[in-house]
């Protein structure tokens, strides 16, 4: 099973990501896939978590996630005061939206970090700064089990058709920065 944690502000569209995410696993790719949120009576730009699990198997568990192969951050001020290493396995990958490179960060421990502007490629493709889906196109270039075209169909299915096409191409613009380096 791998599991993602997503951390994100309220209105960022965590969740939404969380759940497109389990939408291509468990519809275009034939897993089984959970996707939930974590939060209470937070008002919008508060700190908030998505969860997305992933398996071969079906998953009976239905616990917040504690130990995580992957992190995604679409907000970098988090940063600043959630420690979003925490239960993060040894190995496990960092992908955070922000302008800055990889070296800019110093986690405590063994972990891929990687960093890509997926607000910039929002906006510019969107005209929004909200991150979530161009950050599912990151994730679709670093973990080998999902791919960009199970997330692309998981938009379609699971999006507005007046959102779908920006959206995918926010993906794709993210999946190639990546993929690419750039």
């Amino acid at each position: 099973m791998i599991e993602i944690r997503w951390h994100a502000r309220g209105g960022q569209g965590g969740f939404t990501g969380a759940k497109l995410l389990g939408l291509a696993a468990s519809v275009f790719c034939n897993h089984y896939a959970q996707a939930f949120p974590s939060f209470g009576p937070e008002r919008r730009g508060a700190p908030v978590l998505g969860f997305t699990r992933i398996d071969d198997k079906p998953i009976t568990d239905h616990s917040q996630v504690y130990r995580c192969d992957y992190v995604v951050v679409l907000d970098e001020t988090l940063l600043e005061t959630v420690d979003v290493t925490k239960g993060l396995i040894d190995g496990g990958t960092i992908l955070i939206n922000t302008k800055q490179s990889p070296d800019h960060f110093s986690f405590q421990g063994n972990f891929r970090v990687l960093a890509v502007d997926a607000s910039t490629i929002a906006l510019e493709e969107m005209g929004t700064p909200i991150a979530n889906t161009a950050m599912l196109g990151a994730f679709a270039a670093v973990n080998g089990l999902i791919g960009i075209e199970p997330i692309l169909k998981a938009v379609d299915k699971g999006m507005p058709g007046a959102l779908r096409e920006r959206n995918k191409k926010a993906i794709e613009r993210t999946y190639a920065a990546v993929r690419g380096g750039n």
